[in-house]
């Protein structure tokens, strides 16, 4: 099992392309609603912040069994800029374990675009041979709750930093 690349993949109305630090431009706007950090804390980050936090995960982490996947996800057909989505993927010698997360700017949330980025990842990830699926949601974000519920994961008793974790096996 060797390390997994973020490739560009679409889902019926999205269009998901490896995330650069180009694209933070693009997405400074749609990030920049302080809603967003209504369950991860802290504060939309500026341009600069954001270019030098899109350079950071490019370059990838130290570590060659973790694998940083990252997407920027653009509204079909005009390529619209809506969010990101990520994937940490752990080689752990017997399995790949994927960590997923993502955001949609406040403009594009409640038509059902998360589950379908998510939907679109986790097919990607299947095709890969990632095993197994994480998530972690914060309690009281019912909408990212109902989204990975959507998609079978299942509750689990792990809490991190006070985080819910979801999990979904793979066949």
């Amino acid at each position: 099992m060797g390390s997994v690349k973020a490739e560009p993949f679409e889902t019926q109305r999205l269009y998901l392309e490896p995330l650069t630090e180009q694209h933070a431009e693009r997405l400074v706007g749609v990030l920049s609603d302080p809603a967003l950090h209504r369950f991860i804390e802290g504060k939309p980050d500026t341009l600069d912040e954001l270019r030098a936090r899109y350079r950071r995960m490019a370059a990838g982490p130290p570590n060659p069994r973790i694998s940083w996947c990252n997407w920027a996800v653009l509204w079909k057909p005009e390529r619209e800029p809506i969010g990101t989505l990520q994937a940490t993927v752990v080689n752990r010698g017997d399995e790949l374990v994927g960590e997923i997360a993502g955001v949609i700017g406040t403009a594009w949330q409640n038509k059902g675009v998360a589950r379908e980025m998510t939907h679109g990842l986790i097919s990607w990830m299947s095709e890969k041979g990632v095993a197994r699926i994480i998530a972690h949601v914060h309690p009281e974000h019912g909408a990212s709750s109902a989204v990975v519920a959507a998609l079978g994961l299942a509750t689990t008793p792990v809490r991190v930093d006070g985080e819910v974790e979801w999990e979904l096996k793979l066949d």
